[in-house]
């Protein structure tokens, strides 16, 4: 392994391991404290493209893939207790959605930014990381919490997030996981343009460092 590479490799598996952990952790009514960190693992693979090419970004997310996969499988094997209750840590249908999405949204990224990297510097990291969240939105939700996906894991029971209410409490009446996934949504696009300040000051100092 490149040593280059290693602290996007870590910074990968460091926001990977926490989002796994704190989506499902809630903060408020629409909102998973996820939310809030995996957005990052966009600005790691951005910077790594960026810096060292399209290849160390593959890598950089072929490694998250991989940690996420053992942590996920991890997590479904580790039993809580809640309620009168036992169930797995991590459902098997969070696994199959969290790795799907990631990896899938991940390389969109990595390719996007790739087809842009020659404009101005802002344009490839942001169109990436907007295009790539939203279909990391979509595929995660979809896949973890739509009632026509049932028969992925029969015995794991997501009618709660079935019940039909107001989008985000206001809007027409939407599955709660669609209100879930819209205020996700909501704050990757809101981090992808703050994410720009801490891009282009990593660039920055990498580029000066190599050069």
């Amino acid at each position: 392994m490149n040593k280059t590479y290693l602290p996007g490799i870590l910074a990968m598996a460091a926001i990977v391991v926490a989002s796994n952990i704190l989506v499902q952790f809630l903060y408020g009514q629409w909102l998973t404290w996820g939310a809030f960190t995996y957005p990052l693992a966009f600005l790691v693979t951005d910077v790594m493209n960026r810096v060292y090419g399209v290849a160390a970004a593959r890598r950089v997310v072929l490694t998250g893939f991989i940690v996420g996969v053992i942590c996920s499988f991890i997590g479904t094997k580790i039993m809580l207790e809640g309620d009168g209750f036992t169930y797995p840590a991590v459902t098997l249908r969070i696994a199959i959605g969290s790795g799907l999405a990631f990896l899938t949204a991940q390389l969109l990224d990595v390719a996007i930014f790739d087809r842009l990297r020659g404009g101005a510097w802002w344009r490839a990291p942001l169109a990436s990381t907007l295009i790539g969240s939203s279909l990391d939105t979509a595929i995660f939700f979809t896949v973890a919490f739509s009632g026509a996906l049932t028969f992925v894991e029969p015995g794991n029971d997501v009618s709660w997030a079935g019940e039909m209410l107001p989008l985000l409490g206001v809007g027409p009446i939407a599955p709660l996981w669609v209100s879930l996934g819209f205020a996700d949504w909501m704050v990757k696009l809101s981090l992808a343009l703050l994410a720009l300040v801490p891009f282009r000051i990593i660039v920055g100092s990498l580029t000066a460092r190599t050069t």
